[in-house]
């Protein structure tokens, strides 16, 4: 079977960055009252500046996710793509335009693409992997030659003020607080972007290539209960109830349905074992995975409060990678979910020394209902 090669990467952040400050007037106020928990976890987090679609000055929608990923697309070999040699678009986001057509589909159709075969991957922060290793995998078995891999996100939309009721922010937060907390946490976590690699079975012949040498994606969803979710509510078992079992308005108004929430304490409590320490128990022999062959470790946190939580986590593996080879850009991209890993990968791709031989290890994990992706690439 053929190797396969990212030849580029590229990405789209829309707009400029926003700090820190300007976060609350653009994504707006809920109930004309500030937050209460945003500095708590931006002080966590460590996200300094992070990217929106939407205008911070008018707060007008500047791009859907497929115009986002199509200008990630079109950047490709520093934008001289020949979407014509393209036979595979495999699309990953957990924010999609519409409920149908699919994802794919709306990006190929803003590209003007020619007939291919097209592929949309959902879930959270593992959409964008599992898209690219469904790309791999097609031009590994030879069915393909030359593929497009994309991860986006338009995460902005959702976390607006006008998705939230009032007393989601004031009255619940004295009722229930952590339900409350829920709901506002995510807020100050995710944004905007979108990357796109370009897959070959062939190296670059005059500049560095990236070996996908494989890509392993666990779920421990037959384990554990929803933890992140949006479209739905979780109900006091633990499952979890979505948006059509209840009438629209209710969805929508009355109950939220349509703003992210997390379960912040089951993630706390459940994060590092069920996407770090208990897979990387499998993947360790599998893999022959050894921290001397480990020369880079590129993990897309959510927030900074899981770095140490992380190494611990890799200790208690059995990989104990010093953190001192990891790299991530966290706090200028922000949290960018499916597109997280690509936006990372793309700068280092593209700013960094890369050596042929080195060995970069890439840890996604997805908090949806706890499942983790580990990729080992090559640099060729």
């Amino acid at each position: 079977m053929p190797d396969v090669y990212i030849n580029d990467i590229s990405v789209s952040l829309p707009g400029p960055p926003i700090d820190n400050d300007e976060m609350e007037a653009v994504l707006g106020q809920i109930g004309n009252a500030p937050s209460r928990s945003r500095r708590i976890v931006l002080r966590s987090n460590g996200i300094k500046s992070r990217h929106y679609v939407i205008d911070k000055t008018t707060r007008t929608i500047t791009a859907n996710n497929a115009q986002l990923t199509a200008q990630a697309i079109r950047g490709l070999e520093q934008g001289h793509i020949n979407l014509d040699a393209i036979e595979i678009l495999a699309c990953g986001t957990s924010s999609p335009d519409l409920l149908n057509p699919n994802h794919a589909l709306m990006t190929q159709g803003e590209l003007g693409m020619h007939p291919c075969e097209t592929i949309a991957t959902s879930g959270i922060c593992l959409s964008g992997v599992t898209a690219l290793k469904t790309a791999f995998l097609a031009i590994k078995s030879g069915e393909h030659t030359r593929g497009i891999a994309t991860g986006s996100e338009v995460a902005s939309l959702a976390l607006k003020a006008e998705n939230y009721t009032q007393e989601s922010s004031s009255e619940d937060l004295m009722k229930r607080p952590e339900l409350a907390f829920g709901k506002d946490f995510i807020r100050w976590m995710l944004s905007d972007g979108a990357g796109a690699m370009l897959l070959s079975d062939q190296p670059n012949a005059e500049k560095p290539s990236l070996r996908i040498a494989w890509i392993d994606i666990l779920s421990y969803a037959g384990e554990m209960e929803g933890c992140m979710y949006w479209g739905g509510i979780k109900q006091a078992d633990g499952s979890l109830k979505g948006w059509r079992e209840f009438p629209l308005k209710q969805a929508c108004s009355d109950q939220n349905m349509f703003a992210v929430e997390q379960d912040v304490k089951l993630l706390n409590e459940n994060i590092v074992e069920y996407t770090v320490t208990k897979p990387l128990k499998t993947l360790i022999p599998k893999r022959n995975l050894n921290i001397d062959d480990i020369d880079l470790f590129l993990p897309h946190y959510s927030s900074l409060f899981f770095r140490d939580k992380m190494a611990e986590g890799l200790v208690r593996a059995g990989l104990p990678i010093p953190m001192e080879k990891s790299f991530t850009n966290l706090s200028t991209k922000g949290n960018t979910g499916a597109a997280s890993i690509y936006i990372i990968l793309e700068e280092l791709f593209n700013t960094q020394p890369l050596h042929p031989g080195q060995k970069i290890l890439c840890f996604i994990p997805e908090s949806g209902r706890f499942s983790t992706a580990f990729m080992m690439l090559e640099v060729v």
